[in-house]
């Protein structure tokens, strides 16, 4: 595979960053094109020996191992742009988008496939130093193929987990929880710190290192055991200020409160530190109406 000609489709945050990470583990990585130029551009800046091509055929023309690393909803589109040919290798990089996207590459002989990693790429020279020890989810109706999709992951430092056929939406969907639905809970959070006068920067500053004690209290044990708070305590009586306050603070946000609250409660009950009786108490407590404004 090393002397495989790797081309890629679109120089958003991903293609970026794989195809330097690409390069950097010894691949050929010879050519790009983008819609507008520019983030070809850029990437031929990246990537020793790489040339910003005139279209995505002439990627393809000049390139075996294609990567389309463009949005999710231009996938088929642009697969089905292009002429391709049987010693093709062509993946697209989208976490919920089938590889039957790529009818238009199977139909034409190339061998198609799916390579997503778990990683947020929003800068990628941030997300090119946290790859290693990344999981990339790989698909491929091909054995032969998914195995080199597997050792291709390995060359840049990733591990490998295979999404069953038909069952990437539901897998992206569920990345999402520590993904873009973290962000959006740590913004409410800080929402929440900026009620009584605290910035943006002062609520990370103090909740950042928690997240990063959790994630540690998680990995050395396990997801119930590695739960703290007033939940897994039985600590009833916290619960019922915490909802009081909530909803005092904003009734969206007591309802979030509440279905989070909810869904810890099976996970204090594994750890044997909440007893049935407390949590039927909590559920009580979560079952009150909140309490209007004024």
């Amino acid at each position: 595979m090393p002397s495989a000609k790797f081309g890629f489709i679109g120089c958003g945050s991903v293609g970026r960053t794989l195809a330097q990470a690409f390069s950097r583990a010894g691949h050929q990585v010879a050519a790009a094109w983008s819609r507008g130029g520019e983030g070809a551009l850029q990437m031929q800046q990246e990537v020793e020996g790489l040339r910003a091509l005139a279209s995505a055929q002439a990627v393809a023309d000049t390139c075996d191992f294609v990567w389309l690393t463009v949005s999710d909803d231009a996938i088929a589109r642009v697969a089905d742009g292009i002429a391709w040919q049987s010693h093709h290798k062509v993946v697209h990089c989208s976490g919920a988008t089938d590889i039957e996207a790529l009818a238009k590459a199977k139909s034409d002989g190339a061998t198609i496939g799916g390579f997503h990693p778990l990683q947020m790429f929003t800068d990628p020279a941030v997300a090119l130093r946290g790859l290693p020890g990344v999981t990339v989810g790989v698909e491929a109706a091909e054995p032969a193929f998914l195995e080199t999709l597997k050792r291709l992951a390995g060359d840049i430092g990733c591990t490998t987990v295979e999404v069953p056929r038909g069952q990437r939406a539901i897998y992206h969907a569920s990345v999402y929880y520590v993904g873009p639905f973290f962000i959006a809970l740590l913004s409410e959070a800080v929402s929440i710190w900026k009620s009584f006068s605290a910035s943006e920067r002062d609520a990370l500053n103090a909740l950042l290192p928690l997240l990063a004690g959790t994630t540690s209290a998680v990995t050395s044990s396990s997801l119930a055991k590695g739960m703290g708070g007033c939940v897994a305590r039985g600590d009833v009586g916290t619960v019922r200020r915490h909802i009081a306050a909530i909803d005092l603070f904003s009734p969206n946000a007591g309802e979030l409160y509440r279905s989070l609250t909810e869904r810890t409660i099976p996970l204090g009950l594994a750890r044997a530190s909440l007893t049935t009786s407390v949590a039927d108490q909590i559920r009580e407590a979560l079952s009150t109406a909140p309490t209007a404004k004024g």
